[in-house]
């Protein structure tokens, strides 16, 4: 009696990435891809349609982000194997990814051959996770990590308001905009603003499309 192949869907707003993944997965006796989708939206949709065993998720899509379109699948089945695939390489990303419910965690430079092998092992209920990826979720926490609303207030800096304008856009006062500047400054070890901005960027704490 013949094996079913495990069964994949990619979500990913690219074109080219959709057709690329679906050719090397279709290449493999074991696997094929059943599925593909551009949006979170659509991606919902399908996993509701086709039940892939194995989602490969990327991060930035164009409306529902990849976040929450991993919550969403995982609501509709906490059993979901999710993969994310993208370029991000913060480790903010990383924790909010593993948080959500993917996984593991996989950079779009990882070798085709590597990535096929962690989609196996993945759809064997393993949790594979890179070195440099479980190195810098190690390293999380000694760096210092921001509130939900710390976040929001450097993601405003980050488009060039000042604490006045933050503060009516967040409703709090100026001087709770100035404590959670300092705050931010402090944790994130950096002596002004635009550094703040820049680091955040970087750890994936926010982005800028």
């Amino acid at each position: 009696m013949a094996i079913p192949p495990i069964r994949i869907m990619c979500v990913d707003d690219h074109a080219l990435i959709r057709d690329a993944l679906t050719l090397k997965v279709d290449l493999q006796p074991d696997m094929r891809m059943v599925a593909t989708a551009g949006t979170g939206e659509e991606a919902l949709k399908c996993f509701q349609q086709h039940r892939p065993d194995v989602t490969l998720m990327d991060l930035q899509l164009p409306t529902m982000s990849g976040l929450d379109t991993i919550r969403a699948i995982r609501r509709e089945d906490s059993e979901a194997r999710i993969i994310v695939l993208t370029m991000y390489e913060g480790d903010e990303d990383i924790y909010r990814s593993i948080e959500a419910g993917a996984m593991t965690y996989v950079l779009k430079d990882t070798l085709a051959d590597d990535l096929i092998r962690i989609v196996r092992e993945v759809y064997a209920g393993a949790r594979p996770m890179p070195a440099d990826i479980a190195q810098r979720l190690a390293g999380r926490t000694e760096q210092g990590t921001l509130t939900r609303r710390e976040v929001q207030v450097v993601e405003l800096i980050a488009t060039g308001m000042r604490n006045k304008e933050i503060a009516g856009v967040l409703n709090i006062s100026e001087e709770t905009v100035q404590a959670h500047v300092k705050n931010i400054l402090a944790k994130l070890k950096v002596p002004d603003r635009t550094a703040a901005v820049t680091k955040a960027l970087r750890r994936g704490m926010i982005h800028i499309r």
